[in-house]
């Protein structure tokens, strides 16, 4: 066999991708798995969506390549959206560019930023492609901790004692996951200051602000944030659409530009037809975000009796579709998923996925049926 690449010694196989084969290697033995690990809306995208993209279908060019900065309607479309949803007013132009998920984002970004040796402040815990994706591209992860004592926001005094000569990045993710954390009221100042004073890219990753919140955030609404900072959006979560695989990267024209020199070497434009689709869902209105939130808030509810019955605690006014709750003394996060999952046929995802600061916490997911929660429940 061909030699594999020497950046792959640096990163593993994602959890999910390894954990979810023993999942349905169980499910194929004939256990009755219930599946609260992972974060992949099991709703329907609006109806006007589904409609977008079937009609979509004979337009004249829909079957071309597209732009690699997608139809000017999607990037108007995600301008209007920003100011009504965020009050951010972002130019279609030049500062708003669509992508084939947030996640290609995250890698398009650190390959326009990073050089080999530079370094990288990532979150613990925090979403483990943060760290993956700086390693393949040459560059060294500084994980900050996030920790219930400071409300999982930065600890700032902390990262002025770090060595930050290298550091070309600062991943952040408001609402945070896995905590469900919103930022607070003054975070996202002090990190746009906290960037202009180390010249640091600092990155809001921000996928999770309408489910279970009447307050979306934008580090992009802090004065001066365009100077310093990006901000990561997607379609996934918000209108059940992950695998349409429809995101977004806003931020100053000079640092879109550069992502775009990555990105049009990477694909040949987005499917036309998922683009009309997410141009309908981002014109739909305020009462999809409340239909949605009360399935939701009902799941949020079983899922905090689940908790109870497994005598975990959960972190209090929570955002986002997961719930982070602190496991019982004496137990590890992984002991603790693991008895569940081979003595109850219930997968949860225990907290250390997401670093070494989730020791001690497990992740349920909101994207399960409430009948299947009140299965979980029965079986306790």
């Amino acid at each position: 066999m061909i030699a594999s690449a020497k950046r792959l010694e640096t990163v593993q196989e994602y959890y999910f991708s390894k954990k979810l084969r023993e999942v349905r290697q169980l499910i194929a033995d004939g256990k009755p798995i219930i599946n609260m690990g992972i974060g992949s809306p099991d709703l329907n995208p609006p109806q006007k969506v589904i409609d977008a993209i079937q009609e979509s279908m004979t337009d004249l060019g829909a079957h071309k390549y597209q732009s690699y900065q997608g139809l000017p309607g999607l990037r108007q479309a995600i301008a209007h959206f920003y100011n009504q949803k965020y009050s951010v007013e972002a130019n279609p132009v030049d500062e708003i560019l669509p992508l084939m998920g947030s996640k290609e984002g995250i890698m398009h970004i650190s390959m326009a930023f990073l050089n080999e040796g530079d370094a990288v402040l990532v979150p613990n815990p925090g979403y483990p492609t943060y760290t993956s994706v700086t390693k393949l591209v040459g560059a060294a992860p500084i994980f900050y901790d996030l920790t219930a004592a400071t409300q999982w926001q930065p600890d700032f005094d902390s990262l002025e004692n770090m060595d930050l000569s290298k550091v070309k990045i600062m991943w952040v993710n408001y609402p945070h996951m896995p905590t469900g954390a919103k930022a607070l009221e003054d975070t996202f100042d002090k990190l746009i200051a906290f960037g202009k004073r180390h010249n640091i890219l600092i990155i809001n990753d921000n996928p999770y602000s309408f489910i279970l919140n009447d307050n979306p955030a934008s580090i992009l609404s802090a004065e001066g944030a365009k100077e310093t900072a990006l901000e990561l959006n997607s379609l996934s979560k918000t209108f059940n659409m992950a695998g349409w695989r429809v995101g977004m990267v806003l931020g100053d024209a000079r640092y879109i530009n550069e992502i775009l020199k990555v990105k049009s070497n990477m694909d040949s434009g987005m499917f036309y037809g998922i683009q009309k689709g997410a141009m309908e869902a981002l014109r739909i209105q305020n009462d999809w975000f409340e239909s949605q939130n009360e399935v939701y808030q009902q799941r949020k509810k079983q899922i905090l009796e689940l908790a109870s019955l497994l005598d975990c605690e959960p972190i209090d006014d929570a955002v986002g579709m997961f719930i982070w709750a602190k496991v019982p003394e004496g137990k590890t996060c992984t002991e603790l998923t693991d008895q569940i999952l081979y003595e109850k046929d219930i997968f949860i995802t225990p907290g250390t996925v997401f670093g070494s600061q989730g020791e001690g916490y497990i992740r349920f997911s909101l994207c399960v049926p409430e009948e299947k929660i009140v299965e979980a429940i029965n079986r306790f």
